[in-house]
């Protein structure tokens, strides 16, 4: 795992000088602490951060082909990359050191642009061919590992982390509005804007090539699902074998490093079963962390500890306070670089911590597996949803709704007014791609009424739910119902937040790269063909993946109703009616009116409710958090400024960037 950054000129103009790229990797140190390295030409040059995990002695990068000819520099791992060397090296290809990076070299050599098709990882990578006079940037199909590119002065700049471009004052910083109005709506800006206007980010499975001036994207991987019913060809314990072994033969690629790997435990089944999976193919004993809380409604610490009693796991716990949210919180935005309207990256920005400290760094995690495998109440929702508006006169149907949420200390199947005022929404649209999400971007999106005047009337009275499927491919609406609400969610809560805010950002952070098995292309491509009820059988979720790791877990983990990771928002940041002092500060009437994004009114009476203990269910704490995140978002990006003291006693302060 590590930090890029580079610059290429898209015509005649001087050669890209030494002080621009140190003074873009500079501001990725905390992604690649162990050391920088440079390229330079007349027309590209490429800076690399290094956190050194896979061939800690000679795998420095910018890394070449035996010419000099191609160089590369990228952030992440190939997981593959001792059998995909095997067979370049048969190939004719030679190798000048053991490191991960350096297939990828010899793999666009082979293979021209094709080269990511070979590839099994996470990764970010920049490639310069100066043969051809060629840049190429590629991502992940999933989106793991970010890149971001702007253009300015004849010249694309691109770097892992917004904040490297922002490093160059020929890059101006303004706020994208409708960017952030999605954030508001989906939880993430969509592919590939960001919130920041002229700065994109490349889409998870795209490479992009600049060659003569020109710019290409091209999607080289996407989510896939079946537009007929799949037959059942095997017996259920026979689908099951088949995913334990595609999950085992990921977990033994992805602990492939020459440094010690941790995993994180949740409590649920998928950081579980990573774990347990771990435990067979882990040298050492393995050391698993986690988060645990005061407040019971988020706790899971009973459940940590059981698995890790079961895996005779060296375990370690962090109780995060409401008050340690509330302290690094800001310094959480600064690593987002984007707005959130959740607290729950903090706590795990403090679990990434507490893993470096003890001299690690890098954790499997259990991430992806709702996605993948039909994990959320979303789709059991959509699920009961749909089977309730053939017959909307029914009284019956919408109790099936009562089984979900157990977890919840107000649910919103507790009173049947609000049953049925939530989930009717988009009854109307039961063939539309967006179906399964509709209650809750309803939900998020009354962030909106919180906006200024001058904000609306820019934005517009856009309807959502086309926003976003103006976006889709058109072949999204052919896919089985399951198939539909898994797309959507792959690419916009995964991609666009956990994989990005509450994942690599959060980790990275303290210089943690985090291994995510449930997204290896092969368990995705998988999981993507199985018969729908496979995966939500009646409205037992994740059903196959309980079916496949019978014996490996405790019956209390691996029978568990899903529950969502999650963590105290608004209260965090009020203590018996006192607002930590930067929520003041940023939320004070004059400060929101120089920003121009929020009504000061309206959001005067929101920090109120919030002040005296009384906001009602998701809608104000996100709300809330979504409003604070985007003023340190301003704060810190647009006006120039940056966290300073974060966690002291005296609580958070904002200072003058140097």
């Amino acid at each position: 795992m590590c930090g890029l950054a580079g610059v290429v000129n898209l015509s005649d103009s001087s050669p890209p000088q030494r002080r621009t790229l140190q003074a873009m990797i500079e501001t990725l140190h905390h992604r690649g602490p162990d050391g920088y390295g440079f390229f330079q030409d007349a027309r590209c040059g490429l800076a690399h951060a290094r956190l050194s995990i896979i061939d800690l002695a000679g795998g420095d990068q910018p890394i070449h082909n035996e010419a000099a000819t191609v160089w590369v520099v990228f952030n992440g791992e190939i997981f593959n990359f001792i059998e995909l060397r095997q067979a370049l090296e048969c190939a004719g290809h030679r190798f000048a050191s053991n490191s991960d990076t350096e297939v990828i070299v010899h793999a666009y050599e082979q293979y021209g642009m094709k080269f990511v098709d070979h590839l099994n990882g996470q990764f970010a990578i920049a490639l310069w061919d100066q043969t051809k006079q060629r840049l190429v940037l590629a991502r992940d199909r999933t989106g793991i590992r970010p890149l971001f590119y702007t253009q300015a002065r004849g010249r694309l700049y691109f770097a892992s982390e917004v904040k490297a471009l922002f490093a160059l004052p020929e890059i101006e910083r303004r706020a994208n509005l409708s960017a952030i109005g999605d954030v508001l709506t989906y939880w993430s800006a969509l592919d590939p804007d960001t919130v920041f206007e002229n700065v994109f980010s490349l889409p998870p499975g795209c490479w992009m090539s600049i060659e003569n001036g020109r710019c290409e994207i091209e999607k080289y991987w996407d989510w896939d699902f079946p537009t007929t019913q799949p037959k059942r060809a095997r017996t259920v314990a026979a689908y099951a074998e088949e995913l334990r072994e595609l999950l085992i033969d990921s977990v033994r690629l992805q602990l492939r490093a020459d440094v010690p790997v941790g995993a994180y435990l949740s409590g649920g089944l998928d950081s579980s079963a990573i774990a347990a999976l771990a435990k067979i193919y882990n040298r050492e004993r393995l050391h698993t962390f986690s988060i645990a809380f005061e407040d019971a409604e988020f706790d899971e610490s009973a459940y940590q500890q059981e698995m890790a009693r079961q895996l005779g796991a060296q375990h370690t716990s962090v109780v995060c306070k409401t008050s340690d949210i509330a302290a690094a919180f800001p310094k959480v935005i600064w690593h987002t670089e984007s707005p959130i309207v959740r607290t729950a990256p903090t706590p795990l920005m403090l679990l990434s911590e507490t893993v470096r400290q003890h001299g690690y760094k890098v954790v499997l995690t259990g991430e992806g597996a709702d996605e993948v495998l039909g994990g959320y109440d979303l789709f059991k929702e959509a699920k009961i949803r749909r089977f309730w508006a053939r017959f909307p006169q029914s009284k019956a149907r919408p109790r099936l709704l009562d089984r979900l949420y157990p977890y919840l200390r107000n649910s919103p199947t507790a009173n049947r007014a609000m049953t049925e005022r939530f989930y009717t929404q988009g009854m109307d649209r039961v063939a539309d791609p967006s179906f399964a999400h509709l209650p809750r971007w309803s939900t998020t999106h009354r962030s909106w009424q919180f906006l200024s005047k001058e904000a609306r009337a820019e934005l517009g009275d856009r309807d959502y739910v086309a926003h976003l499927g103006a976006r889709l491919p058109k072949e999204v609406a052919e896919f089985l119902p399951v198939g539909r609400d898994q797309y959507v969610e792959a690419h916009t809560l995964l991609s666009g937040y956990l994989l990005s805010s509450q994942s690599d950002r959060v980790a990275m952070a303290n210089s943690i790269e985090g291994r995510v098995p449930f997204l290896d292309h092969r368990v995705i491509e998988y999981a993507s063909r199985l018969p729908p009820s496979l995966k939500i059988n009646g409205l037992t979720e994740k059903f196959l993946l309980k079916e496949a790791m019978r014996g490996f877990l405790p019956a209390a983990i691996a029978q568990r109703t899903k529950q969502p990771y999650r963590a105290p928002d608004s209260q965090s940041f009020f203590a018996d009616g006192i607002a930590c002092d930067y929520v003041d500060d940023l939320l004070s009437a004059d400060r929101l009116r120089s920003a121009g994004y929020f009504d000061s009114a309206a959001v005067g009476k929101l920090v109120a409710k919030c002040r005296a203990g009384r906001a009602s269910g998701f809608s104000d704490n996100m709300a809330f958090i979504g409003i604070l995140s985007t003023m340190l978002v301003d704060e810190f990006f647009i006006r120039g400024r940056r966290p300073a003291d974060v966690g002291s006693s005296q609580g958070v302060r904002l200072s003058q960037a140097i």
